[in-house]
């Protein structure tokens, strides 16, 4: 459905790249935010045009979500879902593939994928050409890792935000840290961040953490395997310490194997405070589990006892940051794009898992009902 112009009514608007968490309405104009008011402070329309109404009372009203890491390439890659149906459809507003692709199948990403797809989707582009589009281990050689047709690549297209490299043992085979080398050397010429998929050795995670700079972002940060962000007795390893001291990003990835409750619990011990939720979502766990989708990935974060606001930062305004998008995206500044998530956060006794199996009881869950891209407004289901 279209409209020129929305308006938002009743609902509780949340977005902390404005500090807001209250009762305000909101007007969308010619898709983009014309502004956030406080009740009974919504100036009168001019009459020129008509205005469709949206009651959010019970709901929260938020800037769009955007999920950093998807694979979204599903007639080429062996990992891949449909854009629409984990964006748009479930109250994200903005999707970044996570190294589906490199430079040998770009184009055809761009025509299937980004072109054709409602919701916005960016890329962070595979430091091997073939991505995941000839297999699961990309790195394993490294005559497919090219320098100069990467570099060329990011700076023609807009939608590449980042290069992805996927630092574990089973896709690097025995050129252990070497990718990531290469990785960084295209990163820097391109002036773009890396995001760093990491899992089982080698090469081991502080290896990884020493080449990684302000603004890169490690990606499955919290997974529950052995060598990973805390040691034995739950400390952030020194390379950790160091690393997010210069800057580097934590997303939490979730996966079918890449986050736990216990690994989340020691990084709230640890006081980490700024993370992004995404959902490394693909066919098999977005239908069977344990991702299903973005929302879901936020519920259990509410259950670890994760304050609304926080995660809501970690879904909108922080991965608009680190995409290099946070002047229009993450935020419902006036005269920004109007993308917009309405979801109800609902009482209701529910189970969660995460990807070790553990079962975690939860009493709310985030259900999103409305998308608004770029002043369109979608019905999520």
């Amino acid at each position: 459905m279209n409209s020129k112009t929305l308006v938002i009514r009743n609902g509780t608007v949340i977005d902390p790249s404005l500090g807001l968490n209250g009762s305000y309405d909101v007007r969308v104009r010619g898709g983009l935010m014309e502004g956030v008011y406080a009740p009974g402070t919504l100036p009168a329309g001019d009459g020129t045009e008509q205005e469709l109404e949206i009651d959010a009372c019970g709901c929260i009203v938020t800037p769009g979500w955007i999920d950093l890491h998807a694979h979204l390439f599903p007639e080429r890659a062996v990992l891949g879902v449909e854009a629409d149906r984990v964006g748009i459809r479930q109250g994200v507003t903005t999707l970044a593939d996570a190294g589906s692709t490199g430079t040998a199948y770009f184009g055809r990403f761009a025509e299937e994928v980004i072109a054709a797809s409602r919701t916005e989707v960016l890329a962070w582009l595979n430091i091997a050409e073939q991505g995941l589009c000839e297999g699961r281990a990309e790195l394993a050689d490294l005559s497919r890792l090219k320098v100069e047709q990467t570099v060329e690549l990011v700076r023609a297209e807009p939608s590449i935000i980042g290069i992805k490299a996927r630092m574990s043992g089973s896709v690097v085979k025995e050129n252990g840290i070497r990718p990531l080398e290469i990785a960084k050397a295209a990163a820097r010429t391109a002036n773009v961040p890396v995001m760093v998929h990491i899992g089982n050795a080698p090469p081991r995670l502080g290896e990884v953490l020493d080449l990684l700079t302000a603004g890169d972002v490690v990606t499955h940060a919290f997974h529950g395997k052995a060598g990973g962000l805390f040691d034995a007795d739950g400390r952030i390893i020194p390379e950790g310490v160091a690393a997010l001291a210069r800057g580097v990003r934590l997303d939490i990835g979730h996966g079918s194997a890449s986050f736990s409750f216990k690994t989340m619990r020691r990084a709230l011990e640890a006081r980490i405070g700024r993370y992004t939720v995404s959902t490394d979502i693909y066919r098999q766990n977005c239908e069977d589990g344990p991702v299903y989708s973005l929302a879901v990935t936020m519920s259990k974060l509410l259950a670890l006892g994760i304050g609304l606001d926080d995660i809501i930062g970690a879904a909108t305004s922080l991965p608009a940051q680190i995409a290099g998008r946070g002047e229009q995206l993450g935020t419902l500044r006036t005269g920004t794009i109007a993308d917009i998530t309405i979801a109800r956060v609902k009482e209701a006794e529910t189970e969660f898992v995460d990807a070790e199996g553990e079962r975690l009881a939860g009493t709310q869950v985030i259900e999103p009902e409305w998308t608004i891209k770029g002043g369109e407004l979608h019905r999520c289901g």
